[in-house]
């Protein structure tokens, strides 16, 4: 991509603050803000952060972190060229218990899970606001919920993976109200499986590979 000047889109404090209220009823944990600068064409939503990211306050840090820069390599891109978010800023957790391998007990702890849909619309806000001041001008959606975070519940990456789709997107309707409605702008959107899919179902990577090939091939023709 072509050398920019970097400035980092901040949220604004307000914002993050109403987000966080929005939130307090659901077991959600920390807020990690999106990455990236202002003027970067691509964004990146995924589903939300994980145990990783809520320390280290990094989208995608964690092992699917790792996984998703070597898909962006075959799309020649960096982490410089995106904004990286997700439909959820904050983890959504459930307790677990997990065997300690120095004393044999078992202990509780925090694991990932799906945010609920109820817990996408108290964080709306933030991506509503990252889409409508970036503009990007390419969206590439990182699992289901990402993509119907956008689109709606009827889409799915199974079938719609690595294809070039121009649509409205959903933002909040308002405040008051857990609904979403269309933008008035369409966006171009390449929907593609969360990296963190390959953990469990390998057959998924070389489909993955295909569709960041088609991404890298989108953005050489029409973003560079």
């Amino acid at each position: 991509m072509t050398e920019r000047k970097a400035e980092r889109l901040i949220t604004p404090e307000k914002l993050v603050t109403l987000v966080k209220k929005r939130s307090e009823a659901f077991r959600l944990e920390g807020f990690v803000p999106g990455q990236g600068e202002k003027s970067a064409k691509i964004m990146f939503v995924g589903e939300a952060p994980g145990e990783t990211e809520v320390h280290n306050l990094i989208p995608f840090s964690g092992r699917a972190g790792d996984e998703l820069m070597r898909f962006m390599d075959i799309a020649a891109l960096t982490r410089n060229d995106v904004y990286i978010t997700s439909a959820v800023r904050s983890r959504p957790y459930r307790y677990g218990e997990k065997k300690d391998h120095k004393t044999g007990e078992m202990i509780e702890r925090r694991y990932n899970r799906t945010p609920t849909q109820k817990e996408i619309y108290a964080q709306a806000p933030i991506l509503d606001f990252e889409i409508q001041t970036l503009q990007p001008k390419l969206i590439v959606t990182l699992g289901n919920i990402g993509l119907r975070r956008l689109l709606g519940k009827e889409y799915g990456v199974s079938s719609l993976h690595g294809q070039v789709l121009t649509k409205q997107v959903q933002k909040l309707a308002s405040i008051d109200e857990d609904r979403f409605e269309k933008t008035a702008a369409y966006y171009t959107i390449i929907p593609t499986f969360h990296p963190a899919s390959i953990f469990y179902n390998r057959k998924l990577l070389p489909l993955i590979q295909a569709d960041f090939e088609a991404i890298g091939s989108y953005v050489k023709e029409y973003l560079r």
